[in-house]
């Protein structure tokens, strides 16, 4: 079980509002219903991908049998399952911008081939979309992104658990619930990660059990591998060959550091779910149907979903001593208890600056700003805009106007933000805007103060 602390910061970290609105339901149940039907573009359309791969292009430039590997690798793609479990930032958990990431790699006579998972810079993310692609060193130049090159930290390869759907109930090993289902992981002494000074929420006791994974794959079967938690923070340790021991050595200069292995960030930490389900932070039937066959079989819904609310059910409204009613009317919010006489008189005394009836007063609020805000505000920054816009008509009606107010104004950026996304896909956005462009680091002759012209 999590210390207390820990568990205090699962329920109030970004990860209960990520697990709610970045992957709504109806994204999974469309994927997943497509890539079922072995429509794998589909998939990924519904689960906002983007694809910038073809593989006849693929057959032409690396051969058919690595076009046939890939292949298969798409058609096992769960794209909802890689977006559940892609790496994100604080503090509204939104995917890690600008980032690239390996699912896949294939050797082929010029070199390896990577399949990879981007995403865009801070400046263009708006719609949280992810591409996907393939990189080698003779198609890295030719990559319109601010870090094209597939980053050793997040990388997915390992992990393949995380991304495809066939191998989805490995996670309950590889995240260590119950017994693990690979390695000799279960005579690995624990180690402590106030000892080794990480984080508490560290996935310190799988570290030993994830090394020999890593270093296997670079064809070792020990030696030293770097850890990395945050931006600056990195612990260098070595791995024995003739057991499962893992210890700490002193870390060695930065050039021989940058060139050990890297454990990637998937094993680094404990599984965000894991310690939402420990900390009693979401219910089973809530995470992703495919983690919660692995983490919590045995679980059931502790009672049946609660249906969401109608669109246009009426609401009760006191007015002037009275309840009334206001819903749909011609898909248009408006008042049921006055007669259309009197909505008139009353919007003309609100055009001479008069107090309005509390009905009008009600549906004047709903367009400006909704008792629902915060939850399209959310949606529109994970990229839900379906979602979104949904709550917006089941409140107002398909058929309203929006009037000035922080509702519209969320519509609006949400809507621009997606144009710049286009443009960034399109290559006409350059490098970024010039108010996000990172100054030039270090003393620069060209940064200091001048004289004025007029000085003698």
């Amino acid at each position: 079980m999590l210390p207390s602390t820990a568990n205090e910061d699962i329920r109030t970290s970004f990860w209960p509002r990520v697990r709610e609105f970045a992957v709504p339901a109806s994204m999974i149940e469309t994927a997943t219903a497509r890539r079922l039907a072995g429509d794998w573009s589909g998939a990924c359309a519904a689960a906002g991908f983007d694809v910038d791969l073809h593989l006849r292009a693929v057959a032409r430039d690396h051969g058919r049998e690595l076009a046939s590997r890939v292949r298969s690798d798409l058609r096992a793609l769960a794209p909802d399952l890689l977006r559940w479990h892609m790496p994100r930032i604080a503090p509204d958990g939104l995917l890690r911008p600008g980032v690239t990431l390996t699912l896949a790699r294939y050797e082929a006579v010029e070199g390896p081939v990577h399949l990879v998972a981007r995403t865009a810079p801070a400046w263009a993310d708006a719609g949280q979309r992810i591409s996907l692609a393939l990189w080698s060193r003779s198609t890295a130049d030719a990559v319109r992104h601010p870090h094209p090159r597939p980053n050793r930290r997040f990388r997915l390869d390992l992990h393949r658990h995380l991304w495809d759907a066939g191998r989805a109930g490995e996670l309950r090993g590889r995240s260590g619930v119950g017994e693990p289902s690979f390695g000799s992981a279960s005579r690995q002494p624990p180690l402590a990660a106030a000892e080794l000074a990480v984080p508490p929420d560290c996935a310190v006791d799988r570290w030993a059990a994830e090394a020999r994974i890593l270093l296997g794959a670079e064809g070792r079967a020990d030696g030293c591998l770097s850890v990395r938690w945050g931006g600056r923070h990195r612990l260098v340790l070595e791995l024995a060959a003739d057991d499962d021991l893992i210890r700490p050595v002193p870390t060695p200069s930065a050039d021989v550091v940058s060139a050990l292995p890297v454990l990637p960030d998937a094993a680094t930490w404990v599984l965000p779910d894991l310690q939402l389900l420990r900390a009693g932070a979401i219910e089973a039937d809530r995470l992703h149907p495919l983690v919660a066959a692995a983490l919590a079989p045995d679980r059931t819904a502790t009672g049946p979903p609660r249906a969401p609310d109608r669109a246009g059910t009426p609401r009760l409204v006191e007015c002037r001593g009275a309840r009334h009613r206001i819903g749909l009317v011609d898909g248009v919010l408006a008042p049921l208890d006055h007669d259309p006489d009197e909505i008139r008189r009353e919007e003309l005394l609100v055009a001479l600056t008069g107090t309005p009836l509390p009905c009008l007063q009600v549906i004047d609020e709903a367009h400006r700003r909704p008792h629902c805000l915060d939850g399209v505000r959310e949606r529109l920054a994970h990229g839900d805009t379906a979602g979104a816009l949904a709550v917006v008509e089941g409140l107002l009606g398909p058929e309203a106007l929006l009037r000035t107010g922080p509702l519209r104004d969320a519509l609006e950026a949400a809507a621009l933000r997606r144009i710049t996304y286009g443009l960034f896909r399109a290559g006409l956005m350059g490098p970024g805007p010039v108010w996000f462009r990172p100054r030039p680091s270090g003393r620069d002759s060209r940064n200091r103060r001048t004289h004025p012209r007029h000085a003698t």
